[in-house]
């Protein structure tokens, strides 16, 4: 599962990566949880890629009271074409977290080690996800999305079996693309990442609590293994 991660590249650098047109101003944030606006890369109706800022945790346009619905923060690649929370979105509504690392935990209850997961060449990363808009009978309206997660590659099952899914920048535009309807051209997407992607290093129980999210988060703690 992913529940905590970071997006700390200045504004330009994610336009840049992503192919925006534009993008508005944001602060670095260290500690992203579940419920939180997050940005998110989707097409726009003009066919262009957009950022756009969203809840997360996906939100199905059948559910009739958002309050009384379990928040799907992750979505199983395995199972996605089956779910009904899943499988409308898969065709139409997907979407990039432009992220700059993620926070995974490992060891027994109440002694848990959480680890900082960046990509080896700690550029920002584009994880694969799903959107969608939810109206309810008041003509209230919320936006949503929801992490693709697969299993975990040769670094991260150390300490973890499932990751978020990376989509590679050569593959945006396909992954993007739901013009048509179907999700055939994207589910060869939905793999794990090669070994030697991800780049671990242990990091302060700080990052359990969400009111904590300063830069400190990500410094590192104690003695590293080498993954």
């Amino acid at each position: 599962m992913c529940s905590r991660f970071t997006l700390t590249s200045k504004p330009a650098l994610i336009g840049k990566q992503f192919g925006l047109r534009e993008i508005g101003d944001f602060p670095p944030r260290y500690n992203i949880a579940p419920t939180q606006p997050v940005g998110i890369i989707r097409t726009g109706y003009d066919h262009s890629r957009e950022f756009a800022l969203v809840r997360w945790g996906l939100i199905p346009d059948w559910v009739k009271d958002p309050g009384e619905f379990s928040t799907l923060i992750n979505a199983r690649a395995e199972t996605l074409q089956r779910k009904p929370s899943f499988c409308n979105a898969l065709k139409y509504r997907r979407c990039l977290f432009p992220i700059n690392g993620f926070y995974e935990w490992s060891g027994s209850k109440g002694n848990r080690q959480p680890y900082y997961i960046t990509s080896a060449n700690e550029r920002p990363m584009g994880i694969a996800g799903l959107w969608e808009n939810w109206m309810g009978v008041d003509g209230s309206e919320m936006e949503s999305a929801v992490i693709i997660t697969t299993k975990a590659n040769a670094e991260i099952s150390k300490i973890h079996k499932r990751s978020p899914v990376v989509i590679a920048p050569k593959h945006y535009d396909l992954w993007l693309d739901c013009i048509d309807g179907t999700p055939a051209n994207a589910l060869p997407f939905l793999e794990p990442s090669k070994a030697g992607f991800f780049r671990l290093r242990k990091v302060s129980t700080k990052v359990n609590s969400p009111v904590n999210s300063g830069a400190e988060l990500l410094q590192s703690v104690g003695q590293q293994e080498l993954f």
